[in-house]
């Protein structure tokens, strides 16, 4: 799991507490520089909390990591939230830092990467970059909360976006309302 600098850290908080909750889920994690002064402006925990969830804990720096491999397995990644500085990184395959680096190997892999994009309004070339990224592999899940859940908090609303993100990887979760047939 990747964590970048875009706002919205919170959802990478709470997707490493679901991952936790859900077992049998081991998680490297990468949090890149921004992503630690994100948590500091937008959240009361530190990067050391978001790392307190995770397995393993790898450096953004350090493009020799265990992820930076494709004999590395695993079911694939989600970046939560990233940046269109990441996005568009990972389109290009520019790996200057590991988060990009192992998004662009689980895309040469045919492996799971999983998006979610925090910006708006996207002008064109935000949409061309999110095109890109979606015809070589990659879901674009951006954080759109559904009101037939009829949220009642900020909580729930990340909520929705944790469970549609862990659906992509067929982890079970109980974090949000499913659609179901009106009565």
């Amino acid at each position: 799991m990747g964590i970048s600098g875009a706002s919205g850290s919170i959802y990478g908080y709470a997707a490493l507490s679901a991952l936790r909750a859900a077992g049998d889920v081991e998680t490297h994690l990468v949090l890149s520089g921004q992503a630690r002064r994100t948590i500091e402006l937008e959240t009361a925990y530190t990067a050391a909390d978001f790392q307190a969830l995770a397995d393993v804990v790898h450096s953004d720096e350090n493009l020799a990591a265990s992820i930076s491999s494709g004999s590395f397995l695993t079911d694939g990644m989600l970046v939560i939230p990233c940046s269109m500085r990441s996005a568009s990184s990972i389109a290009y395959s520019m790996n200057s830092n590991l988060l990009v680096r192992a998004a662009d190997v689980c895309l040469k892999e045919q492996r799971k990467l999983v998006l979610v994009v925090r910006e708006t309004p996207l002008h064109v070339g935000h949409l061309r970059i999110l095109t890109r990224l979606a015809e070589i592999g990659a879901v674009i899940l951006p954080p759109m909360p559904a009101m037939y859940a009829k949220p009642e908090s900020v909580e729930d609303i990340i909520a929705h976006t944790v469970g549609k993100a862990l659906d992509q990887f067929g982890i079970e979760n109980a974090l949000f309302t499913r659609w179901s047939t009106p009565h």
